[in-house]
């Protein structure tokens, strides 16, 4: 593709779209400073991207944000009730053990679910496709739950939805997730920042998770 077919691309971008591309944007930078606003700006940018993706054949992305949905609300509800002094959430480091368990889950609902599109729909890229709604999924359970390996998880998870959403011209998407992937690199250090200076809140962030 050249330039000009890529700035097209973004100038051709509905008006939906681009709201939900800022959604996002500025959820994820308050997700960042552990501020529990993030879950009103990511409940608009999901419910938009719900339909976006239907219209594209992204099915198991748009199933992947019709369940986004519902974490908002339930992220909303925990991040409520683990705050420190200051407002803001306390981060939980998670265990070894658990990072293994969440790789090992994620790897064996992307087959089964690859496999599951790739025979039963017309589905574009079955198999990322399927990773990124697995992988998300486990993202965002992990970081309602404060999890500080919510952020590898969605490292993993850009890298491939850039490269998926560009195949299919949703060109300010596939930017927005690139601004993504470097946020997510910016969320790991800082949540691993204050997990190690604040040892005593992250641990307290563990049993309330």
């Amino acid at each position: 593709m050249d330039w000009l077919n890529w700035l097209q691309g973004f100038a051709g971008a509905s008006p939906q779209e681009w709201v939900a591309t800022v959604s996002g944007f500025l959820c994820v930078y308050l997700i960042i400073k552990r501020s529990i606003w993030c879950f009103a700006f990511g409940f608009v940018q999901v419910s938009i991207y719900a339909w976006i993706f239907y219209d594209v054949k992204l099915y198991s992305d748009m199933a992947l944000h019709l369940f986004y949905i519902g974490f908002q609300v339930y992220g909303w509800m925990l991040w409520k009730n683990a705050q420190d002094s200051t407002g803001h959430v306390i981060v939980n480091q998670g265990t070894t053990k658990e990072y293994v368990l969440w790789i090992i889950a994620i790897i064996t609902s992307t087959c089964l679910l690859g496999t599951i599109m790739n025979q039963y729909t017309d589905a574009s890229f079955p198999y990322p496709d399927a990773f990124t709604t697995c992988a998300s999924l486990a993202a965002q359970w992990l970081l309602s739950h404060k999890k500080l390996l919510n952020w590898m998880v969605w490292i993993v998870v850009d890298v491939v939805a850039i490269a998926i959403y560009w195949q299919k011209g949703l060109f300010p998407t596939s930017a927005l997730y690139a601004c993504f992937l470097v946020m997510a690199i910016v969320g790991q250090w800082q949540w691993y920042k204050y997990s190690v200076s604040n040892p005593n809140n992250s641990n307290k962030g563990q049993h309330n998770s």
